[in-house]
């Protein structure tokens, strides 16, 4: 081999760490070099979160990191330790949609759905900082989310279709007829 050494292949041990996905409390073993976005749909079978371009350019994979939207196919699964992930399959409480998931449902703000559960999860972090955003903070929001089927005026629409069904919803609690 004319003086070259053929290095040997270092063995990866696993790494444990302690999260919660979606308010559970999770506990997961992962080689160290797995993403957040392998973690979530090998380990866990949370299959929601999408599979893109996996160089953090189309946002598909978008979840939520302590309420923040966050590039999982950019995040390694180590970075979840003691974090709060939170992905598509949290978002609905029980049988009840939440209502960005029943406001693109009914105006049509997904199309082939692929794009959505990361769109939805960027409209909740922005709907959970500011309750009545304008056009252009959704417009800005979602930015880094591309959707090639609806053109985003449905969705644009939609997200604001869920502002009014949520505060239509807290008023009803308020008044004590929710």
């Amino acid at each position: 081999m004319n003086g070259v050494t053929a290095l040997k292949p270092v063995e990866q041990k696993n790494a444990h760490l302690s999260c919660k996905v979606n308010g559970e409390p999770a506990q997961v073993s992962v080689m160290p070099c797995k993403t957040l976005l392998e973690m979530l749909r090998e380990d866990l079978q949370l299959t929601g979160t999408k599979h893109g371009c996996e160089l953090g350019e189309c946002g598909v994979c978008a979840v939520l990191i302590d309420g923040l939207p966050a590039l999982s196919c950019l995040s390694l699964a180590l970075d979840a330790e003691g974090r709060a992930i939170d992905t598509i399959e949290g978002l609905a409480e029980d049988a009840e949609l939440h209502p960005l998931q029943s406001a693109f449902a009914d105006l049509g703000g997904a199309q082939c759905g692929y794009c959505t559960p990361a769109i939805l999860l960027t409209s909740k972090a922005l709907l959970d900082k500011q309750p009545n955003p304008t056009r252009e903070q959704i417009r800005e929001a979602l930015s880094g989310n591309l959707c090639r089927c609806t053109g985003y005026q449905q969705i644009f629409e939609a997200v604001e279709e869920a502002i009014l069904r949520i505060s239509q919803a807290e008023k009803q609690a308020a008044a004590g007829t929710g």
